[in-house]
């Protein structure tokens, strides 16, 4: 695949991609909700507001990979790796400067809760997202060459399902073993994760439609049979 091919989408497709990725991992972590669970005697089941929206990220990576290829789905993987990392360091800075004497100390307060993150937050973070993306990224460019391309919705559920698995296996014990109690830290980590597969099975029709749609625009539809899958590099 040559390298000054251009695609008339994919841009679009990285900028949605990192967006996602930002505003899942800034908005959605500070807040925890809870569902009923039926006919259960008014269970509740409590998660993580973020988890309904950071796996759309595996949705567009999924995307990414089975039209583009592994190659330039690792470019929008470290993209948004970066993207991380810039954030994380704003959110440290913002919450380190010293608030004006026209803040009050509750917004000043607000603020650092909203935005001010520990090292274990950061570390879990970013470490479970580059692994987890290029898990799925690798995956599914497998899947794609041992299928023929057939059976699209195996390899996206599938991948998304070790992806998934990966980077919540890192999250959650780098981020709350300690703090959190061991059970409740394995309730969370299971319960987001088949949240989060979930999702993706209830998105299969709309990534037919958008895959479909995305092979005839672009006429690409590519097969990674010699790829190099060292994720150390951004080179196509």
């Amino acid at each position: 695949m040559p390298e000054t091919r251009k695609y008339r989408y994919f841009d679009l497709i990285m900028a949605a991609f990192v967006t996602v990725l930002l505003c899942s991992n800034l908005i959605g972590v500070q807040k925890v909700s809870y569902i009923t669970i039926p006919f259960t005697g008014g269970y509740q089941y409590i998660y993580g507001a973020g988890v309904l929206f950071f796996p759309i990220s595996y949705f567009f990576g999924d995307i990414l990979t089975e039209v583009y290829g592994y190659k330039r789905s690792r470019r929008v993987i470290w993209a948004g790796f970066g993207a991380m990392v810039f954030a994380s360091v704003m959110s440290f800075i913002v919450t380190s400067l010293p608030a004006a004497s026209t803040m009050s100390p509750e917004s000043q307060a607000a603020v650092n809760m909203m935005f001010g993150q520990t090292w274990r937050i950061v570390l879990a973070s970013l470490s479970a997202f580059w692994l987890g993306e290029f898990a799925n990224s690798f995956v599914l460019a497998k899947l794609k060459v041992a299928t023929d391309g057939k059976y699209l919705w195996t390899r996206t559920i599938g991948s998304t399902a070790v992806g998934e698995a990966v980077d919540s296996l890192i999250f959650y014990p780098v981020a709350f073993l300690g703090t959190w109690s061991n059970e409740q830290v394995i309730s969370v980590m299971i319960g987001n994760y088949f949240i989060k597969v979930f999702w993706e099975v209830v998105a299969t029709p709309l990534t037919y439609k958008v895959v479909g749609f995305l092979k005839r625009v672009e006429h690409e539809d590519y097969f990674d049979r010699d790829t190099d899958f060292n994720p150390f590099t951004i080179s196509v």
